[in-house]
């Protein structure tokens, strides 16, 4: 599905405006509603309207910039998730996790540039990461929290001295319902089924979920009790590819293409091989050469488990009491079947776009038949937990004179954990020997694998071999306690209507640990015959790849294998003992090898004081605050010292670690002054106009903040060893904003605004980088008695041929098993390594925007529409053109989006016809770019009230199976593309 550009949507809105703008102030008004008392302008309205006419009354009554939403009734909130509720507010939109919202992007600050509070606290975050890394992200994932316990959120775009510092995008503050807020008994339960449209069946799942309050004593205790039970099943493809660092069309290096007669490849591979590369990049162009392709088949299973108990108590006007406390578990359980190839860069052939960025219509490579050049399977496991809990407890006193004093406190955690024996992602290889050639052709949506294989060789089970294999194991916990006195007076005279202050104290404890067994056994391990066919079940390919162009190519690999992985291991683990005495108490569970442990304490006093004047016969509102905020950081970490080296292929270099291990700890301090005015002025009836000022920050990520330095696996014989190192004395990002808006409230759920906001954002972090030896490790690939046995074989020996000579002619630096090796010698070259290290930059990027929203309910009839537009630009951009070598820095996630809404509410009927797009933006970047195309989504929903209190419902999600695919400098550098899926559910909701 295409998403609207920005000026046809643009065009749309402008309509649209005009006809709200044409349907004047006449108010909306409720169809069979009663009112509540004698004033015959208070009219009651329920379902999706009032939920809109409560978010907008947010909107309007706030100082600053807010943006709200809020839950139609007790249990029923607008979305199934409450990332996908998020993007419908202006400027924000989502990242998707297994075709679920899962984090948020806002003003094009993504989702570690946010914060996210609790009932106005603020919230662990913890996540497993990568597959390959210690998890080190602030980002908190929607994913982990029901929508039926919500009663609302709160998205804060400008700053507030009384919020909590760390979201230069946005403040998010999710609310919960409280038993005082409604009083006497109210119950709502409700039971759904679930379908995803995947390629492995339509099954249903099951959420059940329910809420209960009570209110006690005249109405002055409270007892408020939820929870959420929800199981779902999917199945998602893709295709994936890793692509090497950008070449100029004139290097001649491995991996590039090749430049002229001299090159090895065209000497002593195929004579002809530079007439085998159609329109070859120019000299200058800069281009990129895949290093591997596949196609991935995952079947995921997810278990999210909510609950909630408040107690409540309020024995008089003046005093009030709330105990709470929240708890989450989201197990998600993904089995992952792929198949593709692996490029050695040798006997190529290759079509190519036009530059100065090009890139590939096809690349292609052939191989002899003694060569032994394997097409890929992999089965991969990955099953983790988070868990989220949170109690915490708020006393507040209304004094005499004005006088409020509040005192809340809270003890949350987030931990993520694996629930596998063998870790938190696992990938176990397999290869058939006898790859003739192979090709990708990027010219369709699908970029299309193919695959010749020489005579008894054919890709079946019978020619399965198992190779290498990696047991990953991560673990995350995020520990918040965390102090807060607040208080204030409210002043009777007509300058000074309060005055505000408080002190924060915050402790953040983390947890971010890693450790990985390794078999780079990938020449194979047992043979064929030695492993089971019934361990590979064969699977056609294209139909569960369906949904893109190209998925049903002739020529694209016919069939992949689902793997019995767990017997696989087991059978391994019997033959060959993979992982005996390396992991945990002889299993396949790596030892933490990297083990970080960091502490924040900030505190944090505010002042902050609201006055109300007139500027002749317009009112008018300020808001002076100023927040002072202090840290100080205690990080260390513990690191596994390498001790020696190991050639073990062509390009893979692996490193020998012993029991040496280095626990260091770094220091780390710094303060800010942040403050923050907003200005409000209402030239006339329903029109206010805003201004507001502020400086807020966001923290560093904890992978930036370790010590110790970390070394990255494998090591490359001919260049490219990685290492990096950590900073705790880094400062955090600082934004100085500044948000203006005009907005007209010209009916009961209708309004206009059109708004500007402009950030400075400085203290940007970047990655210097250095070169040299570490740990004495030297590179045995360069080593004398490799050298030896070049000379001794002639011409260009392969890996194997060199590894067998010198297990003959020098045994001592030979090491038998799998991977057999050469190993590295004092006297050989140093390991030379590209060494990462973060430092704050004197980069400065400025961001400015327009937000443009139109809420419009059409007088009686029912009908209503929500229409936004977010434009985001930055005077940053990165340049496809250049060569990693030159340094670069633009910020990522920075693009338009939109959101257009169609509602119906009227006679116990609602529904809604929802779509969300997404501008392409730039995701990431390292040595070269990563780019996410346009994608938007079509939403549905519709509920009946058949008898008072009981509702039947449906909901679709993503009802057109829109698209997703990601390139990096060129378009058809493509590094992953992904065909759409839709979710269907349908249910019954019992309010009482």
């Amino acid at each position: 599905m295409k998403g609207l550009r920005g000026p046809a949507f643009g065009r749309f809105m402008l309509g649209a405006s005009a006809i709200a703008i044409g349907c004047g102030a006449q108010p909306a008004l409720a169809q069979n509603a009663a009112p509540e008392s004698v004033d015959s302008q208070e009219i009651v309205v329920s379902g999706i309207r009032a939920s809109l006419r409560a978010s907008m009354d947010i909107k309007r009554d706030a100082l600053g910039v807010v943006d709200a939403i809020t839950a139609e009734d007790i249990g029923k909130f607008p979305d199934t998730n409450l990332a996908e509720s998020l993007q419908r507010i202006t400027g924000v939109s989502i990242d998707r996790q297994s075709g679920e919202g899962s984090k948020v992007t806002v003003r094009g600050f993504g989702p570690d540039y946010n914060l996210v509070l609790l009932n106005g606290r603020q919230m662990p975050a913890s996540g497993v990461g990568d597959c390959c890394s210690a998890p080190a992200s602030r980002s908190f994932d929607f994913a982990n929290l029901a929508a039926e316990g919500i009663a609302g959120v709160e998205v804060y775009k400008s700053g507030r001295a009384t919020l909590p510092t760390g979201g230069i995008g946005s403040v998010i503050n999710i609310k919960t319902p409280r038993p005082l807020d409604r009083p006497g008994f109210k119950a709502s339960i409700g039971v759904k089924g679930v379908i995803d449209h995947t390629f492995e069946g339509t099954e249903v799942t099951p959420e059940v979920s329910g809420i209960v309050s009570q209110t006690f004593a005249d109405d002055t205790i409270g007892i408020l009790v939820s929870g959420s039970y929800q199981k779902r099943r999917a199945s998602m493809a893709q295709f994936s590819a890793g692509w090497r660092e950008g070449y100029l069309g004139n290097e001649n290096n491995w991996g590039s293409l090749p430049v002229d007669a001299n090159d090895w490849r065209v000497q002593f591979v195929n004579p002809n091989l530079l007439n085998q590369i159609q329109n070859k990049p120019d000299a200058t162009d800069v281009y990129q050469v895949t290093q591997n392709a596949g196609y991935d088949f995952t079947d995921m299973e997810r278990e999210r488990i909510n609950g909630q108990l408040v107690l409540q108590f309020k024995p008089s006007d003046s005093l009030s009491a709330v105990v709470d406390y929240t708890y989450s578990q989201n197990t998600i359980d993904a089995r992952t079947n792929s198949i593709g190839v692996w490029f050695n860069h040798t006997n190529t052939s290759s079509s190519w776009t036009d530059g100065p960025a090009a890139g590939p219509n096809f690349y292609a490579e052939a191989f002899g038949a003694g060569e032994g050049k394997d097409l890929a399977i992999t089965g991969a496991l990955a099953k983790n937990r988070n868990i989220n809990q949170s109690i915490g407890g708020n006393i507040r006193w209304d004094g005499p004179g004005g006088l409020r004093l509040e005192l809340d406190a809270h003890h949350s955690t987030a931990e993520s954990k694996p629930t596998s024996p063998y870790g938190s992602n696992i990938a176990v290889g397999n290869a058939i020997f006898g790859v003739a050639s192979q090709r990708t052709d990027f010219t369709t949506e699908m970029p299309v694998i193919s695959v010749a294989m020489h005579p008894g060789a054919g890709i079946a089970a019978s020619n399965i071999r198992p190779a290498g294999n990696a047991f990953r194991n991560g673990y995350m916990k995020d520990e918040i306690n965390q102090y807060a006195l607040r208080g204030g007076w409210d002043f009777d005279t007509s300058l000074i209507e309060s005055l505000d202050f408080g002190v924060t104290y915050t402790e953040n404890k983390v947890r971010s640990a890693f450790g990985v067994i390794q078999n780079d056994s990938w020449g194979g391990t047992l043979t064929a015959a030695q492993t089971p066919d019934d361990l590979y079940a064969i699977t056609p390919l294209s139909a569960d790849l369906a949904g893109m162009n190209g998925a049903a190519d002739a020529a694209i690999i016919p069939n992949y294998f689902r793997i019995n992985t767990n017997g696989l291991i087991n059978l391994l683990q019997s033959q060959l003992g993979i992982c005996n005495g390396a992991a945990v108490s002889g299993t396949c569970l790596a030892s933490f090898t990297t083990d970080r442990r960091i502490s924040e304490k900030t505190l944090s006093p505010y002042l902050q004081s609201t006055h109300a004047f007139d500027l002749g016969d317009v009112s008018a509102k300020l808001r002076l605050g100023l927040r002072y905020e202090k840290t100080k950081i205690d990080s260390s970490a513990l690191v596994p010292i390498p001790t020696g080296t190991k050639w073990v292929a062509d390009n893979e270099v692996t490193a020998v670690f012993g029991t040496a291990q280095d626990f260091t700890t770094l220091k780390g301090e710094y303060e800010n002054w942040l403050p923050a005015f907003d200005l409000d002025i209402t030239p006339m009836a329903d029109v206010k106009l805003r201004a507001s000022y502020s400086h807020t920050i966001t923290r560093p990520d904890y992978g930036r903040m370790q010590g110790g330095i970390t070394i990255g696996q494998p090591l490359r014989p001919n260049g490219g060893s990685t290492a990096s190192s950590g900073n705790p004395g880094l400062l955090p990002y600082l934004s100085k904003n500044i948000d203006v808006s005009a907005e007209w409230y010209y009916g009961r759920e209708s309004y206009i605004s059109v708004g500007f906001f402009h950030k400075r954002v400085s203290n940007y972090i970047a990655d210097a980088t250095t070169q040299g030896p570490l740990f004495n490790l030297t590179n045995p690939a360069q080593g004398a008695a490799v050298q030896a046995a070049r000379a001794a074989l002639g011409g260009n020996p392969s890996f194997a041929q060199i590894r067998d000579w010198v297990m003959v002619n020098r045994p001592a630096l030979y090491v038998p098993g799998s991977p057999a090796g050469i190993s590295g010698a004092a006297s050989d070259p140093a390991m030379v390594f590209t060494i990462t290290a973060p430092s704050n930059s004197n980069q400065v990027a400025n961001l400015h925007g327009w937000e443009f929203a139109l809420q419009h309910s059409f007088w009686d009839t029912g009908f209503g529409a929500q229409l936004n537009y977010t434009v985001v630009r930055s005077n940053t951009d990165y340049d496809n053109t250049l060569r990693y070598t030159a340094t670069q820095f633009a910020v990522t996630g920075i693009s338009d989006s939109a959101n257009a809404v169609l509602f119906y509410d009227k006679n116990g009927v609602q529904a809604r016809v929802a779509y969300n797009w997404r501008d392409g933006f730039l995701s990431g970047y390292g040595f070269d770019p990563f780019y996410i195309k346009p994608y938007g989504q079509w939403d549905l929903s519709a509920s009946y009230e058949f008898r008072k209190g009981m509702t039947l419902f449906v909901e679709g999600i993503n009802v057109t199976k829109a698209d997703r695919k990601g390139h990096m400098r060129n378009e058809q550098t493509v590094f992953f593309a992904a065909p759409g899926y839709a979710r269907y559910s349908a249910g019954l909701r019992w309010n009482f």
